[in-house]
């Protein structure tokens, strides 16, 4: 019984560990859709539109539960507006 309770014990710190994990990717992700949408893309230098565009394509491949999680994570939303123009 005790082997259990410590297997028990190393899955839940575990478990917890990659919780904080999600929190601080969410909390990345969220930042990262906020900055993508604030910029304009036709004053970005050269150099920064691949990584902007990168960026972008990797938000854009989340799924819309995750990024609800990652906006919320940074207290942001998706504006509707920028969604339909």
């Amino acid at each position: 019984m005790p082997k259990r309770d410590q297997e028990i014990a190393l899955l839940r710190e575990e478990l917890e560990m990659l919780m904080g994990e999600r929190q601080a990717l969410l909390r990345v992700a969220g930042a990262s859709a906020v900055l993508i949408a604030s910029l304009d893309s036709k004053r970005l230098p050269l150099g920064a539109i691949e990584s902007a565009d990168l960026v972008a394509t990797t938000i854009n491949d989340l799924q819309e539960e995750t990024l609800q999680d990652a906006l919320a994570a940074v207290h942001a939303e998706i504006e509707e507006d920028s969604a339909t123009a």
